[in-house]
């Protein structure tokens, strides 16, 4: 239609240059314009008949509005106006028709696979109407870019979709060609997180547009899709992990689905879950056991519904390192008390941790228990660096704040500031604001605001009860149901005693509260993430009720106390980390190592030798030296290709000069044939902002016939300019028409005629 009206396609007017071939200096126009009008005006005014005399006030100005219109249209067209446009010298000139050829496009539409609608589209006329304008390249796409001669060699076979790094390849590849246009046919599912900027900016600046054709529904049908899976990289033996599942659903509302986490073919957890409605994403939980140290693959998947169409999106992989290591936790304790007993005995129940003890008998006695020899604190708790940071871990019992030297306070900040340590107060007769630590420069370290008043901890029965955080929290949970697990806590024995530990701050979370006669609720277990460790308060000494009310099989009180330790040192650094960002490769090869290297004061490390050595599947060795970060001091950057499909193992090595190098590792894995079948629909989005980013159009395959039409009209390649005028287009006749008719109808209507 609107070719119709206006005798030229719409990119005519949109690239085009609008300009007047009159002889006439174009001012004249709107000049002779204003003039010709208020002639006109004044006439109308001085003329009035008997017969207008009804024509007054506004409306006489509509009639004058109507007629300075029709002679403001035709003047227009004795200046001559035209459109002045660069459209591309036939044959003589590249299109460059980029087709996907991923495993995405063997996907059905309807019944038909979308690399078949693709070889339709080529072979029924585009190609045709593209030859007979324009010299046309043939290419195919998935995770490289490769030129064919004709439709039939799509395969669909690619294990990955680039769009960028094709479109570069094929601009790269025309540079001493006149290009002018590229056509790219796909579903828009990229593999690689979209067209970066840079590739954007260099084809615009060749000013090629790119041209997209959607292929697929945008919504497919009846379908379960894992988005993500996210777990910690590295584990504890034995501890318990946590699988954050995302998933979504279309045509399943409502019903019921079983999500699992696999390691090998083995089923460590298992769940009925109900999905949700509509296209929203929603989010489970799993837990599972991470077994014996070693680098493990776990598999999350839910089991297939019935006619569900694409069952390959079901299942994600992910990477978890357990580690071997025994952290260490130093525990004082100021006084003789059950609390103590018990804490050891379930610690020592743990082959995780490792609990180093010491007791002060007297005013001046020390009783020390597992030290790993004679030296190790004889001389009281620690007071320098090296003694202090060998533990990941600090619990404090009945200990006041005078116990401690100044510098010591000190160290203990710096031990979870910058160690990036675990520490844990537990309520006690001289511990926190009955020991003298509220209003301290160490109060900062709690995630309570400390009350100032004394006799704070009282010998009163009070029981425990899980705040919704706590519900969701690893720490407590005691049976794997989440509703069943509140129960249990309600249900536990009282504890013998309490501690008022003020208001959490903001930063704080309460997972567990205490429920005091007369008192109310009071929080019982506080924590808080500190610089680069984590703190806590236990406000009770009389936990170990748990275990000596119950039955002597009841491992509660065991369970909370190995699941908080572990949770005090899960995250405690070394002083060398290894990380990636991507530890499973979904049919990619590129892996980013990243290392933070510290000194023995763990203070960064800038001037460290980083190197990561690699071992992996068919006898793959290789060593990548690792690159300082200059924003960043001592953290060290790498970038290696994985060959193969395989698991991977990367030790990282740091040293300066002549020291004993530091060591850690990470794991990750490369999949292939796994990326094309998840984000099967059509990527609109992508395809849409693409063309408009690069001067390009986005079309639909069912309107693909005035392509060939639309790309003469590139601003790239070889072009002449054309003049287009437009003083015979229809549009200017109707409008002509309709502002003579619409005066027409006014007059009579107000019976001026």
């Amino acid at each position: 239609m609107f070719e119709l009206l206006f005798n030229h396609p719409r990119v005519v007017f949109s690239k085009g240059e609008f300009v007047l071939l009159g002889g006439w200096a174009p001012w004249l126009l709107p000049a002779t314009m204003a003039i010709l009008a208020g002639a006109l005006g004044f006439i109308l005014w001085r003329r009035r008949t008997r017969a207008e005399a009804r024509i007054r006030g506004w409306r006489l100005a509509g009639i004058w509005g109507l007629e300075s219109a029709l002679i403001a249209l035709l003047l227009a067209l004795l200046w001559q106006p035209a459109v002045r446009v660069s459209a591309l010298k036939p044959q003589q000139n590249v299109v460059a028709v980029v087709v996907d050829d991923s495993a995405s496009m063997t996907i059905a539409d309807e019944g038909r696979p979308r690399r078949d609608t693709a070889r339709a589209l080529l072979e029924k006329g585009m190609l045709d109407a593209l030859r007979r304008k324009f010299q046309v390249r043939l290419y195919r796409m998935s995770d490289k870019l490769e030129r064919i001669e004709n439709p039939d060699q799509l395969t669909a076979a690619g294990t990955s979709t680039r769009i960028g790094d094709s479109l570069k390849q094929a601009v790269a590849e025309s540079a001493s060609l006149p290009i002018g246009a590229i056509v790219l046919i796909s579903d828009g599912a990229d593999n690689s997180g979209g067209v970066d900027p840079e590739t954007i900016s260099e084809i615009r600046s060749r000013r090629i547009p790119v041209h997209t054709i959607g292929l697929g529904k945008e919504r497919p049908g009846r379908d379960i899709e894992i988005t993500d899976a996210v777990m910690s990289a590295k584990a504890l033996p034995d501890s318990r992990l946590r699988a954050q599942v995302t998933l979504t659903q279309r045509g399943y509302d409502k019903q019921k689905a079983r999500l699992n986490v696999r390691e090998g073919n083995r089923i460590l957890a298992s769940r009925e879950i109900t999905l949700q409605g509509g296209d929203t994403q929603q989010t489970e939980s799993l837990l599972f056991n991470a077994g014996v140290a070693g680098a493990k693959l776990f598999r999350v998947s839910v089991e297939p519904l019935q006619a569900e169409e694409n069952q390959l999106n079901n299942a994600v992989s992910r990477m978890v390192q357990v580690t071997g290591s025994k952290p260490r936790i130093l525990y004082l304790e100021g006084e003789p008390r059950w609390e103590f007993k018990f804490i050891r005995r379930a610690a020592q129940e743990d082959r995780t941790v490792k609990l180093v003890t010491m007791m002060r008998t007297t005013q001046n006695k020390i009783y020390r228990q597992d030290v790993e020899n004679a030296k190790e604190l004889e001389q009281g708790f620690p007071a320098s660096v090296d003694e202090l940071f060998r533990y990941q871990a600090v619990i404090l019992g009945s200990v006041e704040l005078g116990y401690f030297t100044p510098a010591q306070q000190e160290l203990l900040r710096n031990f979870v500031d910058r160690r990036g340590g675990g520490l844990l107060w537990l309520g006690a007769r001289a511990a926190l604001s009955d020991g003298g630590w509220a209003g301290s420069t160490m109060s900062e370290l709690m995630p309570t605001i400390l009350p100032t008043a004394k006799n704070t901890f009282q010998r009163e029965a009070a029981t425990a009860e899980l705040t919704p955080a706590g519900r969701e929290s690893l720490i407590c949970r005691l049976v794997e149901d989440p509703e069943q697990n509140a129960a249990r806590w309600r249900k536990l024995p009282y504890m013998g005693s309490y501690q008022d530990v003020g208001s959490p701050k903001p930063g704080a979370v309460v997972l567990a509260d205490m429920l005091v006669q007369n008192r109310g609720r009071l929080p019982l277990l506080i924590t808080q993430n500190y610089g680069r460790g984590r703190t806590a308060i236990f406000a009770t000494g009389g936990s170990w009720r748990w275990q000596m009310l119950q039955e002597l099989k009841d491992q509660t009180h065991e369970m909370f106390w190995q699941q908080l330790l572990r949770w005090l040192v899960a995250e405690t650094p070394g002083r060398i980390v290894a990380s990636t960002p991507r530890p499973v490769l979904s049919d990619e090869g590129r892996v980013v190592l990243h290392a933070e290297v510290r000194d023995p004061n763990y203070l960064p490390m800038a001037d460290a030798r980083v190197e990561a050595r690699i071992m992996g599947p068919a006898g793959i060795a290789a060593t990548v030296e690792m690159d300082p970060d200059t924003n960043n001091p001592g953290s060290f950057t790498a970038t290696w290709t994985a060959e193969k499909p395989g698991s991977y193992i990367a030790e990282i090595q740091a040293r300066r000069g002549e020291e004993e190098p530091m060591r850690d590792v990470v794991t990750f894995q490369r999949e292939d044939g796994v990326a094309e079948h998840f984000g099967t629909g059509l990527n609109r989005d992508l395809l849409a902002k693409l063309s408009e980013q690069t001067g390009g159009r986005y079309w639909r395959a069912a309107d693909t016939g005035k392509l060939p039409e639309e790309i003469s009209y590139s601003e790239a390649g070889i072009t002449i300019r054309e003049t287009k005028e437009l003083w015979n287009m229809p549009v200017v006749f109707l409008l002509a028409l309709a502002l003579r008719s619409s005066e027409w109808l006014l007059r009579r209507k107000w019976g001026a005629v």
